[in-house]
């Protein structure tokens, strides 16, 4: 979904809503929204070539089976890491900023952590990619809707309410 805001005195960013699942990079700015629990997005940016993109992955690892989309966070990381260097010059440098990793359970262990394995595997590729991570909100119980502007970089995000119930269930 991609919407142009026309109202006399605002700005003409365009709009995009990212699904779960999905990456996007625009030569374009773009004001890019989504919205996390568990899932982790990864916002790079490019200062130089003034451009950026994001994803929404819901899972670490791609087991092999079935096809390799951005679900998984060694897909969505690497395509979006591509796609943003296609667009800029050799050599300019990418900064990332990453959001989200809530643990959905109260407890949450080994495959439960999805949220924690989601940001580990985030901070981990970014890394070994040799891309600063700038800022991060992470963890936590609470989702995020994360707003991305492609256009300079900036993020805006805000806390949702808890995941888990206030009062559990006996």
């Amino acid at each position: 979904m991609i919407e142009t805001n026309q109202e006399p005195g605002t700005d003409l960013l365009r709009r995009h809503y990212l699904y779960p699942g999905t990456l996007f990079v625009h030569r374009q700015p773009h004001r890019i929204t989504t919205v996390l629990g568990s899932c982790v997005s990864v916002c790079l940016w490019n200062q130089t070539a003034r451009l950026g993109g994001i994803n929404h992955y819901l899972l670490p690892l791609w087991n092999g089976e079935g096809l390799p989309t951005p679900k998984y966070g060694n897909i969505a990381i690497v395509k979006l890491i591509d796609k943003v260097k296609t667009l800029s010059n050799p050599g300019d440098k990418l900064v990332a900023k990453i959001f989200g990793g809530a643990s959905m359970w109260e407890k949450t262990e080994g495959l439960l952590a999805i949220g924690q394995r989601n940001i580990e595997f985030a901070i981990e590729t970014l890394e070994s990619h040799k891309i600063l991570i700038v800022s991060s909100d992470l963890g936590g119980s609470q989702g995020r809707k994360v707003i991305f502007n492609s256009g300079d970089g900036t993020v805006l995000m805000r806390r949702q309410r808890s995941l888990r119930p206030a009062f559990p269930h006996k």
